[in-house]
This record gives structure tokens, sequence and C-alpha cells, in this order.
């Protein structure tokens, strides 16, 4: 089995997103071999081109193959004298002195990072080739790590299935506020977040870190020293985000609003608006109310016009 094959299962078994730098812990050995490998291979390669090179250029200088290239004795005489390595004592040096162990953590770093370069080589090599493929999968930079996800071309083809399986657990209106006020402003306080939503919001704040979407990060520099709160991990894992520079910008959230308004107008159309128990039919039955309690008042009005 390839390198770049137990990469792809590693990613595919693995519940939450792999880490580059799981990936290079777990298979250190077999990417270095797999350098050597391919260096062997191109080596390979490099001297059958040259020697059919070689062979080509004497056969038309009239030389016999093989003799092609040789230098002469004195310059091979010179070439061998410039090998031989100086002395520090015939260079007028004097040896510096090595630490052994920073020579090691060195070693370390460096093959460290030999390692990480391999690693993500081959795993660039799979992003691309799951991108270029027509399948309905591919392999997402997710939470810091790498996971596969389905792609968004087949959004409707998923979004109808899950539809289709028991609701999950939904966060309140309240909750999906505050989130989206620490989201973007973060980090934010919660008397920041309470101003801007108009409402205390202490309460949402501790069932957001229960679910842990949420989390402190320090206290801000002013008097009373408030808690400073940011999202997690969890939250990027949830909303299926590489990092919060990936929230949908104001222009895009007016589309999605615009598209879903669209949609429970037109489901509205069809079902009638108490069997829906959206927030738009409930708008739509206080509407309703309203106009029915002023009908009688209009129609009093005519009837002592008749009379």
């Amino acid at each position: 089995m390839s390198l770049k094959a137990k990469l792809e299962a590693v990613i595919y078994a693995a519940e939450e997103p792999v880490t580059l730098a799981q990936l290079a812990g777990l298979f250190a050995d077999e990417a270095l071999a797999w350098k050597a490998e391919q260096a062997a291979a191109a080596v390979a390669a490099d001297e059958a081109e040259g020697f059919v090179l070689e062979d080509g250029a004497a056969e038309d200088a009239g030389q016999e193959p093989g003799q092609m290239g040789l230098p002469p004795e004195s310059v091979a005489e010179k070439v061998a004298e410039g090998h031989e390595a100086e002395t520090p004592e015939e260079a007028g040096e004097q040896p510096a002195a090595v630490d052994l162990e920073q020579e090691a953590k060195r070693e370390a770093r460096q093959r460290d990072r030999e390692v990480r370069e391999i690693v993500r080589g081959l795993l660039n090599e799979l992003l691309r080739e799951y991108a270029a493929a027509p399948r309905g999968i591919e392999i997402r930079e997710i939470a810091g790590g790498y996971r596969m996800a389905t792609k968004p071309e087949y959004h409707d083809a998923v979004r109808a299935f899950v539809r289709s399986l028991k609701p999950a657990l939904k966060l309140s209106l309240q909750a999906l506020e505050t989130l989206a006020v620490i989201a973007y402003k973060q980090p934010v306080t919660a008397p920041e977040v309470g101003e801007i939503r108009g409402v205390d919001s202490g309460g949402v704040l501790g069932g957001l870190m229960a679910r842990k979407l949420i989390t402190t990060a320090g206290r801000k520099q002013v008097v009373g020293r408030p808690i400073l709160y940011k999202t997690t991990k969890e939250f990027l894992l949830r909303f299926g985000l590489k990092d919060v520079s990936e929230l949908p910008s104001m222009e895009e959230f007016e589309k999605l609003a615009a598209l879903e308004l669209s949609e429970s107008e037109d489901s509205g159309a069809e079902e009638p608006a108490e069997e829906s128990g959206s927030l738009f039919a409930a708008v739509a039955d206080e509407s309703e109310e309203a106009r029915e309690d002023s009908e009688p008042a209009e129609d009093d009005g005519s009837a002592e016009q008749e009379e």
C-alpha cells in the first residue's frame, strides 16, 4: 500500500480532522523511505538518460561508446587533488566545539520539517485528485486539520437526506444571535454582546459554553476587567469552517435571507399557515386576527348608515 493511500485511509477513518503533525508523526519513517525511493528512481532515470546521450554523442564523434567525456590524466589528477579535504590545522583554523545535544535537536527539527514537507505534498496531491475527480466527497482543511466532506455542488441531495432524518437538537434564536455576535466580534465581553443584542445575554452565554461552542479568552484590560469570549474548535467543526475567516459576509447573509424568505413564501402558499408552524405563519396569523377584529367595526358603521 502506498503512503498516499494510507493518508487517505486515516483521514477517512478519523472522526475529527487529522492534523499535519499527527500524520507526520505517524508516518515519519515511511515518508523518509518514500523520499529515498523517489530520489533513487530519479537518479537511475538520469543516469540511464545520460548514458544514452553519451553513447549517441560518442558514435557521432567516431569514438567508442563510454569513452567520451572522460577527463585527461592531468585533469583527473587535479580533480582528485581538489577533492582532498584540508584539515583544520592546515587551514590555520581551530576546530569548533560542537554541542552534541544541540546538534541532535537541530537534526530532529530538520527531520521533522522534511517529513512534514513530504506529507504536505502528498496531501496536496490528494486534495487536487479529489477536486478533479467526479466524486461526491472531497478532502477539506477544517479546524487546522484534514477531513472528508461532501462537495458543495451536492448540497441539495445531502440536505434532502438530512431532512428525511429525525430533526436534531437546534439552538434557539437567542443562542444563534449571541453566537453570531461572538463569532464576528471575538474576543468580546458579555456587556458588549448585550449592548449589540439589546438584552442581557448572561444565561445564553452559559448555554453556549456548556455546548463547548464558546470559551473564555482572558479578561479585557478595562475597569472591572470583564471576561472575554471567543469561539472554539467545536464551533468550527459544527459549522464546517477552516477558520473564522471563512464566515460568510453580510452580502452572503442577505442572499441567504432572501432565498429562505422566498422558500418560506412558496411553502406557505401550498400549505395552510397553521400547519407550517413557522415564524412567517405566526406573523400571518396575527395579521389575520387583527383584520378580523377590525371588520365588525366597519360592519356596524354600515348598518347604522342603512338605518
